[in-house]
Protein backbone atom coordinates (compact mmCIF):
# COMPACT_ATOMS: atom_id res chain seq x y z
CA UNK A 1 0.00 0.00 0.00
CA UNK A 2 1.42 3.36 -0.91
CA UNK A 3 2.17 6.00 1.68
CA UNK A 4 -0.53 8.28 0.28
CA UNK A 5 -3.18 5.58 0.66
CA UNK A 6 -1.99 4.77 4.19
CA UNK A 7 -2.15 8.39 5.34
CA UNK A 8 -5.57 8.75 3.72
CA UNK A 9 -6.80 5.67 5.57
CA UNK A 10 -5.38 6.88 8.90
CA UNK A 11 -7.08 10.25 8.41
CA UNK A 12 -10.42 8.58 7.75
CA UNK A 13 -10.07 6.29 10.77
CA UNK A 14 -9.16 9.15 13.10
CA UNK A 15 -12.30 11.05 12.06
CA UNK A 16 -14.59 8.28 13.36
CA UNK A 17 -16.41 9.69 16.40
CA UNK A 18 -15.55 7.68 19.52
CA UNK A 19 -15.89 8.74 23.15
CA UNK A 20 -12.99 8.86 25.61
CA UNK A 21 -14.50 6.04 27.64
CA UNK A 22 -14.78 3.78 24.60
CA UNK A 23 -11.17 4.48 23.69
CA UNK A 24 -9.99 3.74 27.23
CA UNK A 25 -11.92 0.46 27.31
CA UNK A 26 -10.52 -0.52 23.91
CA UNK A 27 -7.02 0.36 25.13
CA UNK A 28 -7.46 -1.77 28.26
CA UNK A 29 -8.76 -4.68 26.18
CA UNK A 30 -5.77 -4.46 23.81
CA UNK A 31 -3.36 -4.32 26.76
CA UNK A 32 -5.04 -7.34 28.37
CA UNK A 33 -4.88 -9.24 25.07
CA UNK A 34 -1.16 -8.44 24.87
CA UNK A 35 -0.48 -9.95 28.28
CA UNK A 36 -2.78 -12.90 27.48
CA UNK A 37 -0.74 -13.48 24.32
CA UNK A 38 2.44 -13.69 26.39
CA UNK A 39 0.82 -16.24 28.66
CA UNK A 40 -0.65 -18.13 25.70
CA UNK A 41 2.70 -18.25 23.93
CA UNK A 42 4.45 -19.60 27.01
CA UNK A 43 1.75 -22.18 27.65
CA UNK A 44 1.79 -23.32 24.03
CA UNK A 45 5.57 -23.51 24.06
CA UNK A 46 5.87 -25.57 27.26
CA UNK A 47 2.69 -27.65 27.48
CA UNK A 48 2.84 -29.27 24.05
CA UNK A 49 6.57 -30.03 24.13
CA UNK A 50 6.13 -33.81 24.26
CA UNK A 51 3.79 -34.24 21.28
CA UNK A 52 5.38 -32.38 18.38
CA UNK A 53 8.13 -30.18 19.72
CA UNK A 54 8.90 -28.27 16.51
CA UNK A 55 5.25 -27.41 15.89
CA UNK A 56 4.77 -26.30 19.50
CA UNK A 57 7.77 -24.02 19.34
CA UNK A 58 6.72 -22.43 16.03
CA UNK A 59 3.14 -21.93 17.21
CA UNK A 60 4.34 -20.43 20.50
CA UNK A 61 6.54 -18.00 18.59
CA UNK A 62 3.63 -17.16 16.27
CA UNK A 63 1.41 -16.30 19.23
CA UNK A 64 4.26 -14.31 20.79
CA UNK A 65 4.43 -12.14 17.68
CA UNK A 66 0.97 -10.77 18.47
CA UNK A 67 2.19 -9.10 21.67
CA UNK A 68 3.83 -5.99 20.17
CA UNK A 69 0.81 -5.41 17.93
CA UNK A 70 -1.56 -5.42 20.88
CA UNK A 71 0.73 -3.16 22.93
CA UNK A 72 1.13 -0.68 20.07
CA UNK A 73 -2.63 -0.64 19.55
CA UNK A 74 -3.22 -0.09 23.28
CA UNK A 75 -0.72 2.77 23.29
CA UNK A 76 -2.30 4.40 20.23
CA UNK A 77 -5.80 4.15 21.69
CA UNK A 78 -4.66 5.54 25.06
CA UNK A 79 -2.97 8.51 23.38
CA UNK A 80 -6.06 9.17 21.27
CA UNK A 81 -8.20 9.08 24.43
CA UNK A 82 -5.87 11.63 26.06
CA UNK A 83 -6.07 13.98 23.07
CA UNK A 84 -9.88 13.93 22.92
Amino acid sequence: MSTLLQSDLVTKIEKIPVSKDQLRVASDVALTLGFASILGALLTWFINKGKDQAHSERFGIFIGLWVPSFFILANHLARRAESE
